[in-house]
């Protein structure tokens, strides 16, 4: 109802674009116009959540986001998904030598194997170990031999749009992101989850309803990712 209050730009548009506008909604209404292109190796900077409060953090329900979020980011080359997938593949003829093998190993050995409660893993014998790395290396041969299949993970690779219209990865779908760029893969699918204000307001000028969706899914065509470090990155 709120949403249609703004699409329809009566009383209190305002007030509700200012609130940021639902997302679920939003999704809704551009639907496949959210998803862009990019080359994988472009896409290598993440926004960095960690030591920020939750309560300063953006609302994952809206679509529009405030705030400094995308000034601080971290460089995904240097992440421990990337490493985890090209230690896999470097050393797959034999997972024993891996440092994925040898860092779960030194866990189990300490008594305190590594878990999962969201997958439902417990790896507790060298055996469930090995299973364990040789689904991931299977996952990226799959990639390899078929290419990025959008609808296999769970989760879309989702991105959010800097208040200079640069697109940063946000969380979920990181381990693909990793695979595509280790098999340097031309083109993957990322879902545009959020934008900052500024660059809202950039583009949609002070326009509300139908006009600024159309404004903002011109727009959404033509950004790239971002590249660079933010002024506000972690030393």
């Amino acid at each position: 109802m709120l949403f249609g209050v703004w699409l329809h730009r009566m009383p209190g548009a305002a007030q509700v674009e200012r609130f940021g506008l639902l997302r679920r909604v939003v999704e809704k209404e551009l639907g496949s116009n959210l998803v862009v292109h990019v080359n994988p190796l472009d896409l290598i900077r993440i926004t960095h959540w960690r030591g920020v409060p939750k309560h300063h953090r953006p609302s994952s329900t809206t679509f529009i986001w405030d705030g400094q979020w995308d000034l601080r980011r971290d460089d995904l080359r240097l992440k421990s998904r990337y490493r985890f997938i090209s230690d896999l593949d470097e050393h797959r003829n034999d997972l024993t030598c891996s440092e994925s093998f040898q860092h779960f190993m030194s866990q189990l050995e300490a008594g305190k194997p590594w878990r999962s409660h969201q997958k439902g893993v417990l790896l507790d014998s060298q055996a469930r170990i090995l299973a364990y790395l040789r689904v991931y290396l299977s996952f990226l041969d799959d990639m390899a031999a078929r290419g990025f299949d959008a609808g296999r993970g769970k989760d879309q690779l989702g991105v959010a749009v800097s208040r200079e219209g640069r697109l940063i990865k946000i969380n979920r779908g990181l381990h693909r992101l990793a695979m595509a760029q280790r098999l340097g893969l031309p083109s993957v699918p990322v879902a545009v989850k959020a934008v900052h204000r500024e660059w809202w307001e950039s583009v949609t000028q002070g326009i509300s309803g139908q006009e600024a969706l159309d404004r903002v899914k011109a727009a959404l065509a033509e950004c790239l990712p971002e590249t660079g470090p933010g002024p506000l990155d972690p030393g």
